[in-house]
């Protein structure tokens, strides 16, 4: 799935993580002002927001996984 989470409790709200996400899958909290993962599914496990945060808060996993819609 690519981003797994973010730990609020380091986010710094640099946005560096938003930047440099070439699917555009975080956005910055207009409350907090902490980084959130706002389209999940768009994730490509590239991992460049967890290489580009300074603070080390966002965890990514290194499997692409899809979900496949099948008929009932």
């Amino acid at each position: 799935m690519g981003v797994r989470r973010i730990d609020v409790e380091l986010c710094n709200g640099c946005g560096n993580c938003i930047l440099n996400c070439p699917m555009d899958v975080l956005r910055l909290d207009t409350v907090t002002n902490k980084a959130m993962i706002k389209y999940i599914r768009d994730c490509q496990s590239c991992a460049l927001c967890e290489a580009e945060c300074p603070e080390q808060a966002i965890f990514c996993t290194p499997t692409f996984e899809r979900r496949v819609v099948t008929a009932w």
